[in-house]
């Protein structure tokens, strides 16, 4: 799963520039409190940019942000009613962490109106349900390849995992908002009065769009690990085809993985679309394009989904075709390995700029050796089958064959009475006076 590392913000006043309007002055106390929410805000998040990786605590920020976001669109409301008036139009300093820079610091933007304070906050608290997932995905270990773990334990892990996709499936709702109605109306703002300020990749709908992909498709890729919790436990004890009976069916396992890899495909797609427009020379720090790290993420997760699809294409070959598609299953099963193996030895990632991009290299590595270890036990299995098949037919050229001597399909008339037809692979008859299968 992929790791974002967590922006920082500078510090600001809503008191500063905001005006209470109303006669009773009763927005008097709430404007200080959104100050506190967003110090608060700010806290954590320097506090975490200073956390060495793998003690990050990813709870805290979600906790709160959802402290300070209410506020904040209080305020935004209170000055569409007229509640609150602006002395001036505020700007708020945040780092942008998804864009390409040729430094390993992220660049720091001021960035005007309170919708885009909004948009970066939203962002901010997408990411941390992201990471809070990763983190606790982590934390079951490979639990369901543990021999000795308790058929109790195992559902209450299963349990953790459908709570990591929940984090994960809010985390979509809320780059889908970002993109589809925070950044229009900060875009909207805009119209009325032009800023001279680029955007960076982070506020893009594009990229926002992305990355909404990008958390259904880790949410797709967690619930097919706990549809497979039993199989995969059941496996340790017997590895190997054929599968267990609590096996799901391998077809939509296949479905599951092509879908995810269609996800990431489009994901990529759009982020390497921000790339393609030019960049003003005044923004010399924030580069249009999105970081290498998310973009070389997105690329090999396509080929990884693409790879377990075929697997499963296989295995669903194999199982459920016996003898007659042990041919199909090799196919799959070999492509998928070629995938596989050119992913393994991949110089992908060689520059590793953060401690977060090794891990996540890391652990795709360590995935892709189980799910290669895993292919290249079917196909053997498949191709000895496949083999054994060919070679009993080589010795026996009779075998699954039959000649008959009766009429044919047109009562005689062709000049070849008798024929032939593989009863094995193929059910048709073909008559030599006629062009089609009967």
């Amino acid at each position: 799963m992929y790791l974002y590392e967590l922006p920082t913000t500078g510090a600001i006043s809503f008191s500063d520039f905001c005006i209470d309007q109303t006669i009773d002055k009763r927005h008097t106390g709430s404007i200080p409190a959104a100050t506190q929410a967003r110090a608060n805000v700010r806290a954590v998040l320097k506090d975490s940019k200073r956390t060495e990786h793998g003690q990050k605590d990813y709870l805290q920020p979600v906790k709160l942000l959802e402290d300070y976001l209410p506020q904040l669109r209080g305020i935004i409301e209170c000055l569409a009613h007229d509640e609150i008036s602006l002395q001036s139009e505020p700007s708020f300093s945040w780092r942008t962490t998804l864009s390409a820079n040729i430094f390993n610091t992220s660049p720091r933007l001021s960035i005007p109106g309170l919708q885009a304070d909004l948009a970066f906050s939203l962002l901010t608290y997408a990411f941390a349900l992201s990471n809070l997932a990763r983190s606790t995905t982590i934390s079951l270990g490979r639990y369901e390849r543990d021999r000795a773990i308790s058929e109790l334990d195992r559902k209450a892990k299963d349990e953790q995992l459908n709570v990591a996709v929940d984090f994960l499936c809010r985390a979509s709702g809320i780059f889908t908002y970002i993109a589809d109605t925070v950044l229009p109306a900060w875009e909207s703002e805009a119209k009325r009065a032009p800023m001279a300020f680029e955007k960076p990749p982070d506020l893009s709908r594009e990229v926002n769009s992305a990355l909404a992909k990008m958390a259904l498709a880790e949410a797709q890729s967690l619930a097919i690990r706990k549809l497979l919790s039993k199989a995969a436990y059941e496996s340790n004890i017997a590895p190997g085809p054929p599968l267990p009976r609590s096996h799901p069916s391998p077809s939509l396992i296949a479905k599951l993985h092509l879908e995810c890899t269609s996800l990431y495909s489009s994901a990529l797609s759009l982020v390497k679309s921000t790339g393609a427009r030019k960049r003003p020379s005044s923004a010399p720090e924030a580069s249009g394009e999105v970081s290498s790290e998310l973009r070389r993420y997105l690329a090999d997760q396509v080929v990884l989904h693409g790879a377990l699809g075929r697997k499963w294409l296989g295995v669903d070959a194999g199982e459920k075709g016996g003898m007659q598609k042990a041919g199909d299953a090799v196919a799959y099963l070999a492509w998928a390995k070629k995938e596989l193996e050119e992913l393994k030895d991949s110089g992908r990632g060689i520059n590793i700029a953060r401690g977060g991009e090794k891990d996540m290299r890391d652990r795709l590595k360590e995935k892709v050796v189980d799910e290669l270890e895993s292919v290249n036990l079917f196909y053997k299995y498949y191709k000895k089958a496949n083999n054994s098949t060919v070679a009993s037919l080589s010795t026996n050229p009779d075998a699954g064959r039959f000649t008959s001597q009766s009429t044919c399909w047109c009562n005689g008339n062709c000049s070849k009475a008798a024929y032939t037809a593989s009863s094995r692979f193929w059910s048709g008859f073909h008559c030599t006076c006629a062009s089609s299968d009967r």
